[in-house]
């Protein structure tokens, strides 16, 4: 069996290296000239660990990334409104990890390039149409350097071209973004360790947050952080050309300005920051079928959806390998196709829509309406039960509850 992979981001190099360990070839196109590392911090989920672990790039992860042991809630006067610990802490097998975006990008790019070999990853070629027969899948890709034309015929399609994906405009021509209502400014900053160095935190509210987390400790053991703040913006935010632009942190720094709290100093963070990059906080509306014969979508492609609980990416990775274990085991692309969407597709649409609703960080919007002013003990505004509640039921629903992970039968396939 050949698979052509459309997008060469993590979705798409999670696809080919779960295809290639499952003894499927795959060819990867990614529309950038070059593939390379850019971005700031992404947070991997044990669900998504474990399928990068069982692929054999635990050591890779290991040496580059920072374990998050514990997940904080906290107002927007700094109190905490719920904690708990998270992966190794949390009675997972696999540890929670924050890394740069960049450089998981790379790792994933040289596994493929050493286990596939350097030709199974095409850099600069756009998808710009494809067809398919009976027999197999027609990709037509423009070169974005020379303009020229290359075909390629394989036996299956899989769109891994994220938010803006031409797999899923082929079969969904009117498809739209759907604004949030906040736009998000992210960047990275150098500082000291805060909440004991393993704390991934959320502070605020719907309209007005900051995420932060470490994602690379230095040897002297100040830490690299990732942070993201939101605040909510009406209107339809700014258009898809102005997204990811570099902006001043006087478009929503005084908005920040007094949250000093005795354990992280916002607007210090926010100063130390490298180029802010702002964007607006956008899904799109779920949509009924993925699998189309012998096409397919994963990660953004077939999800898109708010940032809620660091899922997107994380569900990207499983959908990997549960479309290779799918395609594997089945043993004909059409039902290893349409067994790959009977199995993801449903439980992705209930997250892309729960996380429209803020998943667990709801209980920060409760927090604030029930005690604008603060509160003394956490317990007289919301009770133990039902912070767990919207703990426990994310987590369910996103496929990463402790005992649902660890319990679950791996996606890897023996190859003879």
């Amino acid at each position: 069996m050949k698979v052509i992979v459309a997008g060469g981001g993590i979705a798409g190099m999670s696809v080919a290296l779960s295809l290639h360990a499952a003894g499927i070839d795959a060819t990867v196109f990614e529309s950038a000239p070059r593939i390379q590392a850019l971005g700031l911090g992404i947070h991997l989920q044990p669900n998504a660990v474990r399928e990068l672990f069982e692929l054999g790039l635990a050591a890779e992860l290991t040496r580059n990334a920072v374990p998050i042991e514990e997940l904080g809630f906290h107002t927007a006067l700094g109190q905490r409104v719920w904690a708990e610990p998270r992966g190794l802490k949390a009675g997972y097998r696999w540890p929670q990890l924050a890394i740069n975006r960049g450089t998981l990008q790379v790792l994933l790019l040289e596994a493929v390039q050493r286990r596939l070999g350097a030709g199974h990853v095409v850099a600069g070629q756009t998808l710009e149409a494809f067809e398919q027969d009976r027999d197999g899948v027609t990709a037509h890709f423009r070169d974005r350097t020379t303009g020229g034309r290359l075909t390629v015929r394989g036996d299956v399609l899989i769109g891994a071209d994220g938010l803006h994906s031409v797999v899923r405009k082929h079969f969904y021509p009117v498809q739209p973004l759907r604004y949030g209502g906040q736009l998000m400014w992210r960047s990275a900053a150098e500082t000291e360790p805060f909440l004991g160095g393993r704390t991934f935190i959320i502070a605020g509210h719907r309209e007005q947050k900051i995420v932060a987390y470490p994602m690379f400790q230095r040897p002297d053991g100040r830490m690299i952080v990732n942070w993201i703040v939101e605040l909510g913006t009406p209107g339809d935010g700014p258009p898809r050309e102005e997204w990811n632009r570099t902006v001043d942190t006087s478009l929503f720094a005084d908005a920040f300005a007094n949250w000093r709290f005795d354990w992280l100093d916002v607007p210090s963070l926010i100063d130390a920051g490298t180029a802010v990059f702002e964007f607006p906080k956008v899904d799109r509306d779920p949509i009924p079928q993925w699998t189309f014969g012998r096409v397919t979508l994963i990660g953004d492609a077939a999800h898109p959806m708010h940032p809620t609980g660091s899922q997107a990416g994380s569900q990207a990775v499983v959908d990997a390998r549960a479309l290779a274990h799918c395609l594997a085991t089945q043993g004909d692309p059409y039902a290893g196709l349409a067994a790959y969407q009977e199995h993801r597709l449903p439980p992705m649409r209930e997250l892309a829509l729960h996380n429209r609703t803020l998943g667990p960080e709801r209980v920060l919007d409760l927090a604030t309406e029930r005690a604008p002013g603060g509160f003394t003990r956490v317990e007289d505004v919301l009770a133990p039960e039902e912070l767990r509640r919207y703990a426990t039921e994310f987590k369910e629903l996103a496929g990463f509850a402790v005992d649902q992970l660890n319990n679950r039968p791996s996606y890897s396939v023996s190859v003879t």
